[in-house]
């Protein structure tokens, strides 16, 4: 399955703060200027997170360098975010909420169990399905409002308020803002968009050295790690080797629509020949003609700096071929070109419609996001760490 990993936030303005920094502020209405007590704050991605006072005021402090985005949330009002650049000075900023404007969406009855059916398939694209997912727990289940379009086999979701899930594998309780969630059957492509905040679950000392041991076998290898690896020059000692792969569509394959739509029709029991024809189209590799050029990409072809400091870009015409040698893929992906001498190390093939960005945290951000297969293509919220995070924490 490919990943399309989709975060929508501000490029600007960028606020300047301090080494272990400080933001400072008070959250009024807009329409009285009356302080708004209990309006959740917090750092989108990371661990930093408040609630403001009854005068509206709120601190968050000991932040790590690099650029997060600050989102106030309060139901009943509009979310509030901004990005900021942690860097030299605190700041104290006053931020006013206007009144939500209630969004008309599509109307759909459903009965209790196509809503569980549709719910089952949310958790299984947003949550996941490996270990970890299995010992993720959606705390309230029903703030998720689900919308199955049948014609395009397609699942949206959305939140009005935080999607609480309680990650017991890596020791975390994500609350997470789902502006946008959309998974498409014909496709195979999910992406998502929103704000999320972590927090530390409280554990037994035992329970805490396994969290630490699970968090760092999900931050190696992942989309995070190499993007660290990569604005520092460290690919080659944390075990990346990026390469160019060139492909073509099959033009013999049908259209996923079309292939969906036979296998429908003829999956009654009286067309063997006919449904095992369009499976048979549905097997097919949706690529040919792939060349894997094995000589390592130098940085300088798809690597660019950016005006603003701690802000690189990705730009590449072909797609990135991304291999960590440090551990072993245990999926099959249909569609993932390897060649058969190749040793199966962790693969994910990187595609960039247009140039992307990346922060020193080693996260995507901006209106453009890269399409993942492979490896990271398996990256649900259950593998998800913080951006403040560096193993060791």
């Amino acid at each position: 399955m490919r990943f399309s990993w989709l975060i929508l936030l501000l490029f600007f303005p960028i606020i300047t703060l301090a080494q272990n920094g400080i933001i400072t502020g008070k959250v009024t209405r807009a329409d009285n200027k009356a302080p708004l007590p209990l309006a959740n704050v917090f750092l989108s991605n990371t661990t930093s997170g408040t609630s403001t006072a009854s005068d509206g005021t709120f601190t968050l402090s000991h932040l790590k360098p690099g650029q997060y985005t600050l989102v106030v949330s309060i139901l009943g009002y509009e979310d509030y975010s901004t990005t900021v650049s942690v860097a030299q000075e605190p700041i104290n900023t006053n931020i006013e909420l206007s009144p939500k404007v209630t969004e008309l969406h599509e109307v759909i009855v459903t009965t209790p169990a196509n809503w569980k059916k549709n719910y089952d398939e949310f958790v299984k694209e947003f949550i996941g399905t490996d270990d970890n997912a299995k010992q993720c727990y959606v705390l309230n289940p029903r703030s998720v409002n689900l919308i199955y379009h049948k014609p395009q086999q397609e699942l949206e979701a959305y939140t009005d308020e935080f999607l609480v899930v309680d990650n017991l594998a890596l020791g975390y309780r994500v609350k997470f803002l789902v502006k946008e969630f959309t998974s498409s059957k014909l496709t195979n492509i999910t992406g998502y968009s929103g704000q999320r905040l972590f927090q530390s679950l409280p554990g037994s000392k035992k329970q805490l050295e396994e969290w630490k041991k699970k968090r760092e076998e999900a931050y190696y290898g992942s989309p995070m790690h190499f993007y660290r690896s990569l604005y520092t020059g460290k690919l080659d000692s944390d075990g990346f080797v990026v390469m160019k792969l060139t492909r073509q569509n099959n033009v013999n394959r049908p259209q996923e629509i079309v292939i969906q739509q036979k296998i429908k029709k003829f999956n009654d029991g009286m067309h063997r020949d006919s449904i095992n024809y369009w499976i048979g189209m549905e097997n097919m590799s949706k690529y040919f003609h792939e060349h894997l050029d094995r000589n390592p990409q130098p940085l300088n072809t798809f690597l660019f700096s950016t005006k603003q400091d701690g802000i690189y870009a990705v730009s590449f015409s072909d797609c990135l071929y991304i291999i960590y040698t440090k551990k072993h893929e245990t999926s099959d992906f249909k569609d993932l070109y390897r060649p058969l001498d190749m040793e199966t190390y962790e693969t994910s093939v990187v595609t960039t419609p247009k140039p992307y960005y990346f922060d020193t945290n080693g996260v995507v951000f901006g209106d453009s996001a890269p399409l993942y297969e492979g490896t990271w293509s398996k990256s649900k919220l259950s593998d998800l760490l913080p951006v403040d995070y560096t193993p060791g924490d």
